[in-house]
C-alpha cells in the first residue's frame, strides 16, 4: 500500500492523522536535521498499521514536507 503523509516538523505536540485512505498528516517534535524527523514519521506510521518500522520504506520525499511511503503487510 502506498500512502502520503504532510509532515510537520518541529512541531509543540506531536500528532498523526488520518485525512482520507491515503493520505495523512503529522507533526513531530524532532528537527528536519540528521533524517530526524523522517526517523520519527518512519515510526509512527508503523504505529498506526502496527507494523515494525522495517515493512515502512520511503519511496519519495526525504527532503520535502510531503513523503511518499510503501506499506508492506
Amino acid at each position: 500500500m502506498v500512502i502520503k503523509v504532510r509532515v510537520t516538523p518541529k512541531a509543540r505536540r506531536e500528532h498523526f492523522e488520518k485525512v482520507s485512505d491515503s493520505e495523512f498528516k503529522a507533526a513531530v517534535k524532532e528537527p528536519a536535521e540528521r533524517n530526524q524527523a523522517n526517523s520519527r514519521v518512519q515510526q509512527l506510521v508503523a504505529e498506526h498499521f502496527n507494523l515494525p518500522v522495517t515493512s515502512v520504506r520511503f519511496l519519495t520525499g526525504v527532503r520535502g514536507k510531503v513523503k511518499t511511503f510503501d506499506v508492506i503487510r
